[in-house]
């Protein structure tokens, strides 16, 4: 069976820690992923969905789509998995406007409504996903008792995975004149650190030989504490990682926030770092204060939890070992592997019936995965795409191909 995976870019970071790691695991059980980055422009998005048919499912990634094209995605779709990281549904922290967006909030329902099966990042979405799915249930008459089994199969939560075994691990006996503090990130959310600012200042005030290593591809606006860049490559973020000492996160207290699913706690916490975060959203799952790290709040709390951790290298040890242990059994593709696996097999067999039988020796027509779009121009799929090489295939310049 083939499924595809929409998704925003073939490099996209929720594509990477999303569907990746399962890729595997799921050929294994006879689904092969083809990742397909959503073509631009409604004439080519037109003509990627209808050949969506040609597919035993469609995994879409977090994005949402007009109406108008989710009403096609759901025609052509013969099975439908939509994947929900953020709180798509509603502005984030940092948008001018209100947070509440009436047009977000339809397409996130119809897309909902449109799923067999919805992936849910943290419990906090996974309640938005059955809140409609509930409403669903209630508008069709159906019975209250059944809805509720049929439910707990078509959302689960799947946390972000990370795979511990890609990580070194940091080694706190190492003697430095430094106190290194490292942030991972795209440079999208360095509005989320530099809302920090004060909390690191008092901790640079506290601890002068404070540097804060920002892993990304520029620099924050901050001021009081120094910074070194690291620029952003998949190849060395693990080494950027092990070779600090502290992993910080801070994430505004709103809505937005709850939605977040800790992928730079998880990777702080693979490389075998103590995690110091303010108590908001998933951080209270992931940072287990004394255990995996310590939540603070104010600057004088973030000053002196930095301190105590400066101050104990055998301690921060204890703690990053912990937190790495945890990642294995808790968030690792390793653990997550069997139930999104059964779950998205189970799903298209159900959907599909006795056509299953006939997908799995069948072969990707030659009209698809391959873009109808030239793969080499950034207007259609991203600049991050086109940097990665694009996708492979028999052939990359298809504009002229019939539909079907």
């Amino acid at each position: 069976m083939h499924l595809v995976a929409l998704t925003e870019a073939v490099d996209h970071v929720c594509y990477r820690y999303r569907v990746r790691p399962f890729e595997k695991p799921l050929a294994d059980a006879g689904v092969v992923v083809h990742v397909q980055p959503l073509a631009r422009g409604p004439f080519r998005r037109l003509r990627q969905l209808r050949q969506l048919r040609q597919a035993a499912g469609v995994l879409l990634q977090r994005k949402l789509l007009p109406p108008w094209e989710i009403a096609l995605l759901r025609r052509y779709a013969r099975v439908l998995i939509y994947d929900v990281d953020d709180a798509v549904f509603q502005r984030d922290s940092f948008q001018p406007k209100s947070p509440q967006s009436s047009y977000r909030r339809l397409r996130f329902r119809m897309t909902v409504a449109a799923a067999d099966l919805v992936f849910a990042g943290n419990n906090y979405l996974a309640s938005h996903v059955r809140r409609i799915q509930r409403r669903l249930h209630k508008k069709d008459g159906k019975s209250s008792t059944a809805p509720g089994l049929l439910l707990s199969r078509r959302c689960l939560t799947v946390p972000t995975c990370v795979d511990p075994a890609k990580y070194p691990v940091a080694l706190h006996g190492q003697k430095d004149q430094h106190l290194r503090l490292v942030w991972i990130g795209s440079s999208s959310t360095l509005p989320s650190l530099e809302c920090a600012a004060e909390h690191l200042r008092a901790i640079a005030k506290q601890i002068p030989t404070t540097v804060l290593r920002v892993v990304c591809d520029r620099l924050p606006c901050l001021g009081g504490i120094a910074l070194e860049l690291w620029p952003w490559s998949e190849d060395s973020e693990g080494q950027a990682l092990a070779t600090a000492d502290i992993g910080i996160a801070w994430m505004p207290p709103d809505s937005w926030s709850r939605g977040k699913c800790g992928l730079k706690v998880l990777q702080y916490m693979a490389a075998g770092l103590p995690v110091v975060a303010n108590p908001v959203g998933v951080h209270l799952q992931m940072v287990l204060p004394g255990k995996t790290g310590l939540l603070a709040q104010t600057p004088a709390e973030w000053a002196e939890s930095i301190r105590q951790l400066a101050a104990n290298p055998s301690w921060r040890n204890s703690l990053g070992r912990h937190a790495r242990s945890l990642v294995q059994t808790s968030y690792s593709p390793a653990y997550w592997a069997p139930v999104v696996t059964s779950a998205i097999v189970n799903t298209l067999r159900a959907r599909l019936g006795k056509d299953a039988e006939n997908f799995p020796e069948s072969k990707p027509p030659l009209s698809w995965p391959t873009p109808w779009f030239d793969d080499t121009d950034p207007a259609y799929h991203g600049e991050r795409c086109a940097s990665a090489g694009g996708l492979t295939g028999p052939s990359l310049h298809s504009r002229g191909r019939s539909l079907p």
